[in-house]
């Protein structure tokens, strides 16, 4: 076994208790992000998605969180590509933002649903230009025959669309808005005894808190 495999980190002494949260899960996910990014964390609001192929077999990946509402946590993505075809068939979804340096994670478990055009049209319409191009050219999660042929489709699209002209949303690229039922805060600690503490959703805007034994 490698050194790295067999070493064990010390992760501190910060506590975490139901008190330092606030009574709205959602308040403390967004000052967990917030905090994330104030300590130069890369990528603060990346954050594993996991969800169910329509054959029932999990999978996994990243990607970006690009809001945080009152009502869930928005992402964008292409709605034929595996993951999205996967939450348009289940849409149960579970997320971990993993902030190692920190020695923090946030997981979170619910449900995805499409958000509606105007605001798949609204986040489309302030991406770079380059990101817009990639969308349209990319089918994303579909076997290629090389990158010089993706790379020809961007060639081509440059030349519609030229730098300064609108580039239309395509029709199967949008967001999910990600409704949470359970959100978890984790604080590692020394020896292993991290500190959890669960919200579940028992009723509208209602939580229920406990602490999980790590």
């Amino acid at each position: 076994m490698t050194d790295s495999l067999s070493a064990h980190t010390d992760y501190g002494q910060t506590s975490l208790e139901p008190a330092d949260l606030d009574a709205d899960p959602m308040v403390s996910v967004e000052a967990w992000v917030a905090s994330a990014a104030q300590s130069g964390i890369y990528e603060p609001n990346a954050m594993v998605v996991s969800t169910i192929d329509p054959d029932g077999r999990p999978s996994s990946r990243t990607v970006l969180l690009r809001g945080i509402l009152p009502g869930g946590l928005e992402f964008f993505t292409d709605y034929e590509s595996r993951k999205g075809r996967a939450l348009l068939s289940h849409p149960d979804i579970s997320v971990v933002f993993p902030w190692y340096a920190q020695h923090r994670q946030i997981l979170i478990y619910g449900k995805a649903r499409p958000t509606s055009v105007e605001v798949s049209d609204a986040y489309f319409s302030g991406r770079p230009h380059g990101s817009q191009i990639a969308a349209t050219a990319s089918r994303q999660s579909e076997p290629i025959a090389s990158r010089e042929v993706l790379q020809q489709r961007v060639r081509d699209l440059e030349l519609k669309y030229p730098e300064g002209t609108d580039v239309p949303r395509p029709d199967n690229w949008g967001g999910f808005l990600i409704v949470p039922e359970r959100i978890e805060f984790w604080q590692g600690r020394t020896s292993r005894l991290h500190d959890r503490i669960r919200y579940t959703l028992v009723g509208p805007g209602q939580w229920a808190v406990d602490r999980l034994q790590p």
